[in-house]
């Protein structure tokens, strides 16, 4: 089974942005434990700050993966463009938050794409991507 993991803006400091929130784990160690832990998954993996790199690869994702597992960072809450481009492919999304996006501030607490997503895993720390990966391999 093929999984993208796709993240957004100013996830690739993970590790050194407010570790108090994010951890001090950086994200390709992470995925590392997280081939190793999945092996039964071909998982793929693209991070970007940029919002159309962002909607080109959910694009680019359907009909050639299972499924995709999203942490589209601040763009979950003002990205119409992102959300659309959910709601327009097949294949599964499961939204990802590493920090618990309710327990933040206010402008944080609406996903504009969680309607279209087949679920949301927030708060949790890394170990929600492990989760969303093994809820799209039960789900296939």
């Amino acid at each position: 089974m093929k999984i993208a993991i796709i993240n957004g803006p100013n996830l690739n400091l993970l590790g050194k942005r407010q570790p108090e929130i994010y951890g001090n784990k950086d994200f390709e160690s992470y995925l590392t434990e997280l081939k190793q832990m999945l092996s039964n998954a071909a998982i793929s993996y693209y991070q970007s700050n940029d919002e159309g790199d962002l909607i080109n690869q959910i694009q680019n994702c359907d009909n050639m993966y299972n499924g995709i597992v999203l942490n589209p960072g601040g763009y979950t809450h003002t990205s119409v463009a992102i959300a659309d481009t959910v709601s327009s492919i097949k294949c599964p999304v499961i939204e990802v938050h590493i920090s618990n996006i309710y327990q933040r501030e206010a402008e944080r607490h609406q996903s504009l794409l969680s309607k279209y997503c087949k679920g949301s895993i927030v708060g949790l720390g890394l170990i929600g991507y492990q989760f969303a990966i093994e809820l799209l391999l039960e789900n296939d």
